[in-house]
């Protein structure tokens, strides 16, 4: 038996006094205040008999698990229940004794309406109490902070603050009128989000919360960009999404991060059909230690495979991998793999051990410029053989589907790695047919932190004070989030049907030297601080990327993010002849490299430094 608290025993004495005041105040409200001395009598004997069935009727429901400080709807409900039995079994009993006419039936009703307010208006007093009196403790504690919105993510933000000595919101920003100059959870709407230099002056603030995690891109880019010229710290809640999975709580905080800022809207995944096309399924994704390849393997695993296989050719990428999927999804069954897409026979050999249904093939070598130059033909096997390599041992091993990551650097290709990877298109295209494995190639750019991207490089040069280095003024790349790619890649899986080139809508295309001014800017500094140099294009780069060739247009999907692009078919014998190509030779050098290659794709050429500007 649950030993009694002294303080369940004190709550229960409230109550039982309660009752007998509440009792006594109901026959003296009914008589308006002179109670005539007939009822006196009965007042106090039918006393004896509704306090001790009140007291076990609230010890019975447990009102006394709970604890006052923390009083909530479900105290009141409890209340509700105990008071209503007692007063149903009351009636009862009135009516069936001669305490019908010593009680009036009025009695019988006011008694539980004034006892539920008494009870639970003692509770909740109780609460507002012990809270303004821990808030009056705390409220010189912790790191005065603004906070941008006055939403509902705002109202939980403050209550989750109420309790905590890390920060102390000292007014709230919001541009609806309607809600100027009121108070929300005691802190006051000051303003609109403009005069967040202002406010932030006033109350001596540093740091400022962005507490508008459903609003647009845009707003939340100006937003960033008054507190960032004010040079105020600028943090943000979690996103919409985590909050509504239930991963995090409103009060973790973070950075404000470019993604915050790229003016995306959140992925609709046809999560039906993906549990359809995943779970229960043997998965497999080579590269699986790459920035896409891994992000895949994680959003796979929340349509619950019977097995997902990783298949990376570095040790290191993979351990992490393995590491990380051990710590975070337990529950999935993995399969660690060393292998290369080039060794037809250790991919034969993996393939027909694990039978993976769906193949997501996202190994390649990307980075531009490193292809460029002594890596071309390395570049060309990989990317163009070792796609081919892999699709058709799955082919043969009887994968349902195939998906290849490919590239806008595919498109009009300008250097050696966008031109492989539309070779791999081609090739891998060649294995479609009307009855057997599904082949879908998945186009988009540039993702937001993968490994080698610009995002990395351009933290690292604010870290150790700069400069920045641009290639060009005009530079322009088309970017998304990771999560937002591997999401449209797992969309774009499912919808295909075969031999489709799906292209990702990757929005507008954004300034290189406009993302290094947001990082700088993010990063806590200025342009003085940290300066911006331009270096010139690189081989094989050009200014601006595409998403089609001249020669293509695109078919609308019943996704809004997803197009169907209408590439132009290779010439018959095409892919034979480019396979005995690749096959056939040891070594090229990358001059020879480059001339096959225009021979393969005559829309392959090198750019002309400043003359491929999009008009």
């Amino acid at each position: 038996m649950r030993p009694i608290h002294y303080r369940n025993l004190l709550a229960f004495l409230h109550d039982v006094v309660a009752a007998v005041i509440v009792w006594i105040g109901a026959f003296w409200l009914r008589f308006n205040m002179e109670i005539p001395s007939f009822y006196v009598d009965g007042m106090w004997k039918s006393l004896c008999v509704i306090v001790p069935l009140q007291s076990a009727s609230f010890w019975y429901f447990g009102l006394y698990r709970g604890i006052w400080r923390y009083a909530s709807v479900s105290d009141l409900q409890r209340i509700l229940l105990a008071v209503t039995v007692v007063a149903i079994g009351m009636a009862a009993l009135v009516f069936m004794t001669s305490l019908q006419f010593l009680i009036p039936r009025t009695v019988l009703i006011l008694d539980p309406l004034l006892l539920v307010l008494a009870m639970g208006g003692s509770r909740f007093a109780f609460r507002a109490w012990r809270e303004h009196q821990l808030y009056g403790e705390m409220r010189l504690l912790g790191e005065p902070v603004l906070v941008l919105g006055a939403g509902d993510t705002a109202v939980n933000l403050l209550k989750d603050f109420s309790r905590s000595e890390e920060w102390r919101v000292v007014g709230l920003l919001d541009d609806d009128p309607a809600k100027r100059s009121r108070l929300i959870n005691g802190v006051r709407v000051l303003g609109p989000l403009s005069e967040v230099e202002r406010w932030a002056e006033k109350m001596q603030v540093r740091q400022v919360i962005v507490a508008l995690p459903s609003a647009s891109a845009r707003i939340r880019r100006r937003v960033v960009e008054i507190a960032s010229r004010a040079g105020l710290n600028v943090l943000t809640v979690p996103s919409f999404d985590d909050l509504l999975s239930g991963k995090v709580m409103v009060s973790q905080v973070r950075r404000i991060e470019l993604d915050d800022l790229l003016g995306r809207d959140p992925v609709e995944l046809d999560s039906a059909g993906l549990h359809d096309l995943l779970s229960g399924k043997v998965v497999m994704v080579s590269g699986a230690g790459g920035s896409i390849g891994s992000e895949l393997c994680r959003q796979i695993s929340r349509f619950e495979p019977q097995r997902l296989i990783f298949f990376e050719l570095n040790e290191f990428s993979l351990y992490r991998l393995e590491e990380e999927f051990r710590r975070d999804f337990p529950a999935i069954e993995i399969v660690c793999l060393i292998g290369d897409v080039k060794n037809s026979v250790r991919v034969r050999q993996v393939l027909h051990a694990f039978r993976p249904a769906v193949l997501f093939h996202a190994a390649a070598y990307k980075h531009v410029p490193l292809m460029e130059s002594e890596n071309a033909w390395e570049a060309v096997l990989n990317n163009s053989l070792g796609s081919y390599s892999i699709a058709a041992e799955a082919a043969a091993a009887g994968v349902e589907k195939f998906v290849l990551i490919s590239t806008d650097k595919a498109v009009n290709p300008t250097n050696v790695m966008g031109a492989s990877k539309r070779l791999a298109e081609i090739l891998c295209h060649s294995l479609q047919k009307p009855a057997g494995m599904r082949v879908v190639i998945v186009r988009f750019g540039n993702v937001l932190g993968s490994a080698g991207s610009v995002v990395p490089k351009f933290r690292e040069q604010i870290a150790s004070g700069g400069p920045i280095t641009v290639t060009h003024p005009e530079i322009t790349r088309y970017f998304m989030s990771i999560p937002e790619a591997a999401q449209l890649v797992l969309q774009a899986a499912l919808m295909g049907r075969g031999g489709e080139i799906f292209v990702l809508d990757m929005g507008e295309p954004v300034r290189i030297v406009d993302l290094a001014r947001d990082l700088i800017r993010l990063s806590g500094y200025t342009e003085e601080d940290i300066k911006i140099v331009f270096s010139g294009l690189r081989a094989g780069e050009k200014l601006y990327e595409e998403l089609l060739a001249d020669d293509e247009h695109t078919l609308p999907t019943p996704h809004l993010k997803l197009r169907v692009a209408k590439a132009k078919p290779a010439a018959d014998g095409q892919p034979g002849e480019i396979l005995e190509w690749l096959a056939g030779k040891t070594m090229l050098d990358d001059d020879e490299v480059r001339r096959t290659l225009r021979v393969w794709l005559p829309e392959y050429h090198e750019p002309v430094a400043g003359t491929n500007a999009p008009e």
